[in-house]
């Protein structure tokens, strides 16, 4: 087996050849091929115990394994990085890099962020709480701060999309939170304080994915993950965890069976939580990756459980996680694109409409998504009216708001009104959202 040293780099390749859906025999045909030994050069028996873990590269097979696979020499140094590795440490030198050269400090696959989720650090606060001699001392007030400002950044996000502060928020966790991170405080603060600091990360991760870039995403939902289990703060965990299932989601056929089994984890993680909104939030997000999955009987099953809970607790006084925002009218949203995956295309517009006109969303870059979405579906149906009159509306709500999700509405509008060519409605809507995307950063 191999050595504890290596462990993370198994780690690195079993994930990267997931991602890309290699077995062994596509494994040892591409790094034969690197090495310039050809398709032959690499036994299959040799590549199957990479995969499993029992061998690690030697000094041969090293550089093609990182070239092919795409784990450059960052991916090398992420694979020394001990079990115990500090949170704190970890986030901030995350922050840190990233403001000055976009590379990833802790991961540049799935692979190594994930087996980060499974190395718990029950003593992290304790350790610092002990450890501290220097720096500012941090009380309520501090941890109260980052609450605030992370409502304020996400609030504006909401509104304007994930591009339009993130840079303030990675500069807040920088050079705000963290002096107070490695300030002295007292445990029950220290607890507190990882909270707070677990939802600011979720809300960087949430602008990262907003904007395409995945492995930011990926990096922030899990110390968001990790600074809520090491604070004792179930409902932040499971919707770090829930945040890593909508990225997978995102990412394709290829990841579904990742995003079930994270979702599983989801739900699972908040068994004990008692509001019923926050359930509701993780429960459809299950019923969203197991209609992905192909498993409609889970998520028909999932899907009428969440909507018990939300119908039961619609207006519960907001928390402080994600989930707390959970309203019956992004359910309405998340449901009606569960039903299209399923393929009931007039009962997922009817919920869709519902989550516009009779529930209400409070922001405009959700209204714009739904719109975007809501038009696709009269298009799907052969309403070509209806998609312009809702796509027009999609295109007024969409301006000023920096949002992937809302550029690729505007992209798919485009491409599929192109069909029309002899229709003026038609080609003036895609001329619109063509301005739409060229003024977009």
């Amino acid at each position: 087996m191999a050595h504890d040293g290596n462990r993370r780099i198994d780690h690195l390749i079993r994930d990267a050849c997931e991602e890309r859906g290699w077995g062994p025999s596509k494994l040892a045909r591409e790094l034969g091929i690197a090495a310039g030994q050809g398709p032959d050069g690499m036994s299959r028996q040799y590549a199957r115990k990479l995969l499993s873990g029992d061998r690690t590269p030697g000094e041969h097979w090293r550089p093609y394994v990182l070239q092919v696979l795409q784990l450059d020499q960052q991916a090398e140094t992420s694979a020394r990085i001990p079990h115990s590795v500090d949170t704190v440490d970890s986030i901030l030198a995350l922050g840190r890099n990233e403001s000055v050269d976009r590379r990833r400090f802790f991961t540049v696959s799935s692979g190594g962020a994930l087996s980060f989720l499974g190395v718990p650090d029950a003593e992290a606060i304790t350790r610092r709480v002990h450890a501290a001699r220097n720096g500012v001392k941090v009380g309520h007030g501090e941890v109260e701060a980052v609450w605030q400002m992370a409502q304020v950044l996400g609030a504006n996000s909401a509104e304007y999309g994930g591009g339009h502060v993130r840079h303030l928020a990675v500069s807040y966790l920088i050079h705000n939170v963290g002096p107070w991170l490695q300030g002295r405080y007292t445990e029950a603060t220290g607890r507190a304080l990882y909270a707070a600091t677990s939802r600011l990360a979720h809300l960087i991760g949430w602008m990262s994915q907003d904007q395409d870039d995945e492995a930011a995403a990926r990096d922030y939902y899990v110390h968001a993950y990790r600074l809520a289990d090491e604070a004792g703060e179930e409902e932040l965990a499971a919707t770090a965890l829930r945040g890593l299932t909508a990225q997978a989601m995102e990412l394709g056929p290829r990841h579904r069976a990742r995003a079930l089994a994270l979702a599983e984890g989801c739900v699972a993680r908040a068994k004990g939580i008692n509001d019923l909104r926050a359930r509701a939030y993780y429960e459809i997000t299950l019923a969203e990756a197991a209609a992905l999955d192909g498993d409609h009987r889970l998520a028909t099953r999932t899907l009428a459980s969440s909507q018990t809970h939300i119908e039961h607790n619609p207006d519960a006084p907001s928390g402080t996680s994600w989930a707390s925002h959970f309203t019956i009218g992004r359910w309405s949203h998340v449901s009606g694109m569960i039903l299209a995956h399923m393929g009931d295309l007039t009962s997922a517009r009817t919920q869709l409409h519902q989550a516009l006109d009779v529930h209400g969303l409070d922001s405009r870059r959700s209204r714009a998504n739904v719109l975007g979405q809501l038009g696709a579906l009269h298009l799907r149906q052969g309403d070509l009216d209806s998609a312009l009159t809702v796509w027009t509306q999609f295109l007024d709500a969409a301006e000023g708001v920096q949002s992937t999700r809302v550029r690729d509405s505007a992209e798919d509008l485009r491409v599929r009104l192109a069909r029309y060519p002899d229709d003026t409605d038609a080609q003036n809507l895609a001329e619109r959202a063509a301005a739409l995307l060229a003024r977009q950063p």
